[in-house]
This record gives C-alpha cells, sequence and structure tokens, in this order.
C-alpha cells in the first residue's frame, strides 16, 4: 500500500484523491500509520460487507422470539422525542 506524510496528503488532496480510486492510501503522522483514504466504492464495498455479516450473524443465533410492534414503535419515539 502507498503511503504519504499527513503533510504531503495535505498539500496534494487532489492528486491523493484521484490515487485513491484504484488502490487504498496510507497516510502517517511521525512515522505512524493514522488512516488510510479509501475511494468512495471500495468504502460502500466494505459497508455492505459488514452489514451481511451482521444479518448472517442475527440469522444464525436463533429464534429471536416474538416482535412486538407497539413496543418498537414506542422505543423510537422515546428516542426520537416524538409523541403520538
Amino acid at each position: 500500500m502507498k503511503s504519504v506524510t499527513a503533510t504531503e496528503a495535505k498539500n496534494n488532496f487532489g492528486d491523493l484523491l484521484m490515487n485513491a480510486q484504484s488502490a487504498p492510501i496510507a497516510i502517517t503522522r511521525n512515522g505512524k500509520e493514522q488512516g488510510v483514504l479509501i475511494s468512495a466504492k471500495e468504502y460502500l464495498r466494505i459497508k455492505q460487507q459488514a452489514f451481511q455479516a451482521a444479518i448472517s450473524s442475527g440469522i444464525s443465533s436463533g429464534d429471536a422470539g416474538e416482535i412486538d410492534i407497539d413496543s418498537i414503535k414506542a422505543l423510537a419515539r422515546a428516542k426520537s422525542g416524538t409523541q403520538s
């Protein structure tokens, strides 16, 4: 994986974005890897893969029991601060 310093990343951000479309780029600070720049396409692929893994894990975990839609709605309202 290509690696650049944080200063280089700051000074050449446009080029870095273009290069990240084809391969991840590590960004270092004080010689230590602090982050990785990836394309939006790769980010979405990783998110989808994680989501699918979470679904598979949930499915394989067994029976979740019955769903009480009224309790779910009440919890959602409480979290959003709305009443109905």
